[in-house]
């Protein structure tokens, strides 16, 4: 970080050097919200149900709808589990960019060629076909419904992300 731009610190970028986000592999993502503040919702204790359950509030009933809308608007995009949280966003993406040859795989199956390999050099492509700019849209969403309807909400400006490189840690992290 000690590297400058226009006399200010820059960070550096939390992706993978050499790595394409455009090619097809499963990422796990999370998303935070700004300051951690609980925006989307509570675990709350029930009575007749042993172990607490997320409640979300109206912005994580959304959030969690704007997730599943995804491959909507990325149609080379499948889904792998998610789970909305008070403060954060688990959930698993799948780029498979020959989905248009396959037929029969259902929500979240993964083929082991969807796996990502450190193999692939990174290539400066279509920017609204990569990981970011999936992310970038479905925050973008979340931030625009909670504007228009007059809901507090912030997340931060940046996302993690890890490449699923197997199926054990693809089934690892489903769990």
């Amino acid at each position: 970080m000690s590297e400058k731009f226009r006399n200010k610190y820059r960070i550096e970028s939390t992706r993978l050097k050499h790595w394409d986000y455009g090619s097809n592999g499963a990422y796990f993502i999370t998303i935070c919200t700004k300051n951690r503040i609980q925006y989307f919702g509570d675990v709350v204790k029930t009575q007749n149900i042993a172990s607490p359950q997320m409640k979300l509030s109206d912005i994580g009933k959304i959030a969690d709808q704007l997730w599943l809308s995804i491959p909507e608007h990325f149609p080379f995009v499948k889904l792998g589990n998610h789970v909305i949280m008070p403060n954060h966003v688990h959930g698993i993406i799948i780029i498979d960019k020959t989905m248009g040859r396959e037929t029969g795989a259902g929500l979240g199956a993964v083929a082991t060629q969807n796996f990502a390999s450190l193999q692939q050099q990174n290539k400066f492509g279509p920017k609204s076909k990569n990981l970011t700019s999936i992310i970038r849209g479905y925050k973008s969403s979340v931030k625009t419904y909670a504007t228009t309807n007059s809901i507090d909400f912030i997340s931060q400006p940046l996302f993690h992300d890890h490449i699923i490189r197997d199926t054990n840690s693809y089934q690892r992290i489903s769990d």
